[in-house]
């Protein structure tokens, strides 16, 4: 028996296939987790280093109450949906690179 080549379905679901786009995924990941620390862990510093400006009113609320309450939430959806649309384009162009390479079998 001649070894045949593997299928589409093999070669889409491969070990490495799914190690390069998880690899992927993992540097999109830690980059979204860095800016979210980097904004949790921000505003105290900012309240610890500049609490004038901090203490500035800005439409009724303080600078800090502001970005706290009312923009930390909206920062947190944006993260998600980059990372969302992000982690979508990398699994496209991972099956349109496996599907390219199909073709010129």
């Amino acid at each position: 028996m001649s070894p045949s080549s593997p299928s589409p379905d093999d070669v889409i679901h491969s070990e490495s296939f799914l190690q390069a786009l998880m690899r992927r995924q993992l540097g999109l990941s830690v980059a979204c987790a860095a800016t979210f620390l980097i904004a949790l862990i921000g505003m105290p510093l900012l309240n610890y280093f500049a609490p004038a400006q901090m203490a500035t009113r800005v439409a009724g609320f303080t600078l800090s109450w502001l970005i706290l309450g009312v923009l930390f939430f909206p920062f947190v959806w944006i993260i998600s949906f980059i990372f969302i649309k992000r982690s979508i384009a990398l699994e496209d162009a991972e099956v349109e690179l496996v599907q390219r390479s199909r073709e010129k079998i």
